[in-house]
């Protein structure tokens, strides 16, 4: 089960409720401020991911490469060994 479960019952008033609580706790003067640190974070989170997700591949992509290289290796290994016989 999702830990985050509870968020696809939200609706449109309980996202209203949601934002006139946080309105009361934060004021309408460091709201903009809040969301756009929100954002930021959200956007850092979103390139730190796809940094390691392209690390991932690449590294996959090498083992790909090596693993080619390694066939390659062991065919032409064995041609010249039936050539030889």
């Amino acid at each position: 089960m999702s830990t985050f479960a509870f968020i696809q019952n939200l609706n449109t008033p309980e996202i209203v409720i949601i934002g006139g609580v946080i309105l009361l706790f934060f004021g309408a003067k460091r709201m903009p401020e809040l969301f756009r640190s929100f954002g930021k974070s959200v956007r850092e989170f979103k390139k730190a991911t796809s940094g390691i997700e392209q690390d991932i591949r690449s590294a996959m992509d090498v083992d790909v490469e090596t693993e080619e290289a390694a066939q390659r290796k062991r065919a032409a290994t064995a041609a010249a060994t039936t050539e030889t016989a």
